[in-house]
């Protein structure tokens, strides 16, 4: 353990994760036995590289194995490990992860195998399709929509977590949950009431709990953030400041399991999943000593993550030109709070108006001079968002003299003096916006953040619509949007809080930390830092490997750091990141594409006609009356004298061929079921297009020119269309032919460039505009010649490059099925769609994505209803051109 005074190095043993990982790694050797074929088939898919973009981090792959050991491993693999619980009657399993190594994309593989396991073998008990997912916060709830498999940016789909359509039409099945924790709390009676219901019963909390979720039984839990969630034992006696340390509140972390307990006593806890970067609760003891999780398998710590270049590398002070500390000679800045003044100064109820301390000035203008040289760099690379400088300190004066600080103008640095950047966060607003309640309006906070709100640079009808919100949803927009262009918070470059902010802050933007508070565990360091630590981009060096990002860091005694260097120099920009999105009012140049899962070879019968041995028909108008006239009949004589006509010529309107045919044709197939096997509909539908060439033909005639008349004429068919249909029937025959049959995706059978979900990329790019695409990307020279081409050739109408479309064929290559992602689908003049791949050199496997793209194109052609389809692969740069106005005609 580390000494909590002197803030050494901390290093716990995790005994139990160390003999457990040796165990998942014998298993693994071994050739992960007695899994199922279906989690066989999940890890091989998540091990493919190649299956992905990105492919999964170390950390994400073993964390996952693990708990499929645990779960479906031969007790061979688990001799002598014993897990311990909490304490309660359902079963908990926890991965330490630290912040920014992809918690959410775990519980996407969770999610995974669970769901596509429980449908497939429904009745194995260690799978369930009801998952229950709880989060601390709305902040995480509303990050965690991702989950849920209809979502436009969830993680099955955007880290591609099934290896076939199949199993990704399973996990829609999903019976899932997204809820905050505070819906685990038993309702109130109100204070008003006249009638008095009583406390509510364990079955009305479950049904309101779980909503539609109250119809499974046996669920999975998955608790992320799970640090708030434990079970304080009657023999301990935790203090609440002790749990504050922590930045646990006791009422909620018993709240949690307490309402979970209730929903196990109706619905019955299968096992409990719990994520989380702290797992740690107080142990009551009069030490300072924190517990882990007894139950924790893996662990992926905050130096692992360091070193392994997931997260931002954080930055101390460890030596400067002034007076070091006298009793642990280190500077000052290190750890700012212990030093005595600036302690007893931040403890005390001081005014806004009053200076900080003279070390925390000095300090804030070395931090904020080495946060604006970060500043300017990263605008001379182009970024659009600034970074951000963040402020954790003791209590809300402190928090007030800060913003004052900047505001009034007491930094030295300039351009720190923009009061409509810099956010303070009312904790207490902020924890209400969380809760999801309403709180008391403070008119001089809400003017301050209506100031923020009408400077963030936000189209009017969003800013109106913020600017009406309540104080807490306004205050949760610009925290929760920190870094993120287009929305309420992409300006802020200065935030103060008194609160570590909540879990799931994603800001990816914050470079320089300032610590004002007590710290008195390595446990309350990793909190705050791991505010800054999320990466801005991931590019990677030639080895493969991220390229280095930075985050400085004052006052906070973190012993896991990287030396500043004697130069100190601010942390280099990484790569401005560009916005690629689908762009309003560009719905003429979309381009559509029908999704299709397989192309099957099928017999078809098809209607043949032999048109050379087809006679003329005659139609005598002699033997089809068209008028007539009618009179009385008295004494069984007639009277002329009243006499009245029926003209069909008056309602020739009524008489369309088309129906008339169909009609025909339908009564002829109906009428002769045992000459005509087939699908009578579809075979009639075949003799109505050979009617309607016979009629077009010259085969017909008609002795009168007085009934040539088209009225006439019309009449006349259609008063004969049965003898029309019979005489064509003679003549045809039923064939079996060979067709290909387009399988498209029930749930998604379109694709469309309009579909595109907003992405962001540093690689280099173009704006474009004959695309429904706002920029082009360039992974080579020869790509951007395409773009090129087809933004100045006039046979090209619209085009865009096959970059998160999602528009893919299925392939076979060495008896395994794959995906082919073409570079580039272009619209052409004469109306063809040209799916054009470009290649540098041949290859046996380029070879059959070529046939399995003909053959697609070839079975959409032949469905219809899509255009015209072609395709062509280019492997010399010069015919390019070309190629596309062979294509166009």
């Amino acid at each position: 353990m580390f000494d909590t005074r002197t803030h050494t190095r901390r290093v716990e043993e995790l005994e139990l994760v160390n003999r457990i990982r040796e165990r998942v790694d014998e298993w693994r050797d071994a050739g992960f036995p007695g899994i199922t074929s279906v989690t066989r088939r999940l890890l091989e898919h998540w091990h493919d590289r190649e299956a992905r973009p990105l492919p999964f981090y170390f950390c994400q792959l073993e964390a996952i194995e693990t708990l499929i050991w645990w779960v479906e491993g031969p007790q061979e693999f688990k001799q002598g490990i014993y897990l311990p619980g909490d304490g309660g009657p359902w079963e908990r399993v926890c991965n330490k992860m630290a912040t920014g190594t992809g918690k959410t994309t775990l519980m996407g593989l969770i999610i995974t195998w669970q769901v596509s396991n429980a449908l497939t073998y429904p009745k194995r008990k260690e799978f369930s399709a009801a998952i229950f997912v709880v989060a601390p916060g709305l902040t995480v709830k509303e990050r965690l929509q991702v989950l849920h498999p209809g979502h436009g940016k969830n993680v099955y789909d955007e880290f591609r977590l099934c290896p076939n359509e199949a199993m990704r039409q399973k996990i829609n099945q999903a019976a899932l949950r997204v809820e905050n924790w505070h819906t685990l709390m038993p309702l109130k009676e109100p204070d008003r009431s006249v009638v008095k219901k009583g406390a509510e019963s364990d079955e009305a909390f479950t049904r309101r709990v779980l909503g539609k979720l109250a119809g499974y039984r046996d669920i999975v839990v998955i608790n992320d953030e799970a640090h708030h969630a434990y079970r304080q034992r009657a023999e301990l006696k935790v203090s609440k400041k002790e749990a504050e340390e922590l930045g646990i509140d006791l009422d909620e972390a018993t709240r949690w399991i307490e309402g979970l307990d209730r929903i196990h006593r109706t619905r019955r806890i299968r096992r409990c999943f719990d994520l989380s970067a702290t797992p740690f609760a107080p142990t009551g003891k009069k030490s300072t000593e924190k517990g882990l999780f007894d139950w924790i398998v893996s662990d992926f710590g905050l130096n692992d993550a360091i070193e392994a270049g997931l997260v931002k590398t954080p930055r101390v002070v460890v030596r400067d030109d002034a007076l070091a500390n006298a009793q642990s000679y280190k500077s000052k800045l290190y750890h700012l709070y212990d030093e005595a003044e600036v302690k007893e100064d931040l403890n005390r109820k001081a005014g806004p108006h009053e200076p900080l301390p003279d070390l925390v000035q000095k300090a804030y203008a070395l931090l904020a001079h080495d946060w604006r040289e970060t500043a300017r760099r990263w605008r001379e690379a182009g970024h659009d968002t600034p970074p951000v400088l963040l402020t954790v300190c003791n209590r809300t004066e402190t928090a007030a003299r800060i913003e004052r600080f900047f505001n009034g103008g007491d930094c030295p640095i300039g351009e720190t003096r923009e009061p409509d950047r810099t956010l303070r966060v009312d904790s207490k607003v902020l924890e209400k916006a969380e809760r999801g309640e309403s709180v008391t309006r403070d008119k001089d906070y809400a003017e301050r953040l209506e100031a923020i709100i009408r400077a963030a640079g936000l189209p009017d009808d969003e800013r109106d619509d913020l600017l009406g919100a309540k104080q807490e949803e306004q205050l949760r927009a610009l925290v929760d949007t920190v870094g993120k262009r287009g929305k309420p918070g992409q300006r802020l470059q200065n935030v103060i809080s008194v609160a570590m902010l909540s879990e799931g802050w994603d800001a990816a933007n914050v470079t320089h930390i300032m610590g004002l508070r007590a710290f008195t565990s390595q446990l309350l360091c990793e909190q705050v830092i791991g505010r800054g630590l999320r990466r801005v981009a991931y590019e990677r060096d030639e080895d493969g490997l991220f390229l280095p990002e930075y985050v400085n860091v004052f006052g906070v005694p973190l012993s896991i750091f990287q030396d500043v260097g004697e130069g100190g120099e601010p942390p280099p920009p990484p790569k401005p990141s560009i916005q690629v999105e689908v762009v309003p009012g560009r719905q003429p140049l979309e381009i559509r594409w029908p999704n299709v899962l397989r192309v099957d070879t099928v017999l078809r019968p098809t209607l043949v006609m032999d048109w050379e041995a087809v006679t003329p028909l005659t139609l005598d108008p002699m033997q089809t009356p068209i008028h007539a006239e009618i009179a009385p009949a008295l004494a069984g004589q007639a009277d002329l004298s009243k006499v009245s006509e029926i003209d069909l010529e008056k309602a020739a309107a009524e008489f369309r061929l088309q129906n008339l045919v169909f009609r025909a044709a339908r009564k002829l197939y109906l009428q002769s079921a045992d000459v005509f096997a087939a699908d009578k509909q579809y075979l009639a539908v075949q003799l109505i297009r050979l009617v309607e060439q016979f009629l077009a033909g010259d085969r017909l005639h008609i002795p009168s020119l007085w009934h040539r008349d088209p009225l006439r004429r019309r009449l006349l068919l259609a008063m004969n269309m049965d003898t029309v249909v019979g005489h064509v029937s003679r003549f045809v025959q039923v064939q079996n032919t060979e067709k290909l049959a387009a399988c498209f995706d029930q749930e998604n059978p379109i694709g469309s460039t309009a579909f595109m979900r907003t992405w962001y990329t540093t690689r280099p790019c173009a704006p474009i505009r004959k695309s429904q695409i706002s920029h082009v990307a360039y992974d080579s020279v020869w790509e951007k010649a395409v773009a090129d081409l087809c933004e100045t050739e006039p046979a090209v109408l619209a085009w865009a490059k096959n970059d998160h479309l999602d528009f893919k064929v299925r392939y076979l290559y060495r008896g395994s099925s794959r995906n082919f992602v073409p570079d580039y689908l272009i619209r052409l003049s004469n109306g063809k769609t040209l799916v054009l791949e470009v290649k540098g050199r041949d290859s046996e496997r380029n070879r059959a994505k070529r046939a399995a793209m003909e053959i697609w194109v070839k079975a959409v052609n032949e469905q219809g209803g899509f255009g015209r389809w072609c395709f062509s692969v280019v492997f010399e740069p010069a015919r390019m051109r070309d190629t596309l106005l062979l294509h166009a005609g």
